[in-house]
């Protein structure tokens, strides 16, 4: 078997929290007082265009949100929206180990909107870890879209099987293992700390 030379890491849930996932979406419209169900579906018609870089985020709050009055403002709204982001704990101390050991390429392989992304890897001083931000806001396209990860081994110049990606859905890591990348399930950082030294990954 070839020896892993990259890693691809998912941001949300597996590094930091889900920047704007459905349980994201429902605390806001609850804070906010939004119809969670109108919220959802006008959500749902503009998400693609939003993760893939086809939509600011000023435009998909028109869409969205303040389509109507509302009783707050759009910037209130977004540093909300911002302020959800944590990291996991745990989880930036296993990659800063990797980083510092010299032995690999690291990236991120993720879905979120360009301004959102952007603001956390600067938040977060995600560049001091990664090399390469694969972002679908950047790349155009999704996970778990066979394209993203055909994109991801183009960009790194890497066969499949020197890859390690790193995800905590199911869904995704599938989808990678046809393309033949080595993966990883995200359960928890003691877990995947394991599961890395078991895949041959040294630090």
């Amino acid at each position: 078997m070839a020896q892993i030379t990259a890693l691809f890491w998912d941001v949300g849930g597996v590094v930091l929290t889900n920047g704007w996932d459905r349980r994201e979406r429902e605390h806001a419209a609850q804070k906010f007082g939004l119809d969670r169900g109108e919220f959802e579906d006008r959500h749902e018609l503009v998400a693609g265009r939003f993760e893939t870089g086809k939509l600011t985020l000023d435009h998909y709050l028109d869409r969205t949100v303040f389509y109507r009055p509302r009783n707050f403002e759009k910037e209130t709204f977004k540093t909300y929206m911002f302020g959800l982001s944590k990291p996991i704990d745990g989880t930036l101390g296993v990659v800063d180990r990797i980083a510092r050991s010299g032995r690999y390429l690291l990236a991120t392989l993720n879905n979120e909107s360009r301004e959102l992304n952007l603001h956390r890897i600067e938040h977060f001083k995600l560049r001091k870890y990664f090399t390469l931000f694969m972002s679908s806001c950047f790349l155009g396209v999704k996970k778990p879209d066979d394209e993203i990860f055909r994109l991801a081994l183009d960009l790194t110049q890497r066969d499949p099987e020197e890859c390690l990606f790193i995800d905590d859905r199911e869904l995704n890591l599938e989808c990678a293992a046809r393309l033949r990348l080595r993966t990883l399930q995200f359960k928890g950082v003691a877990q995947i700390e394991k599961d890395l030294h078991n895949a041959g990954v040294s630090f």
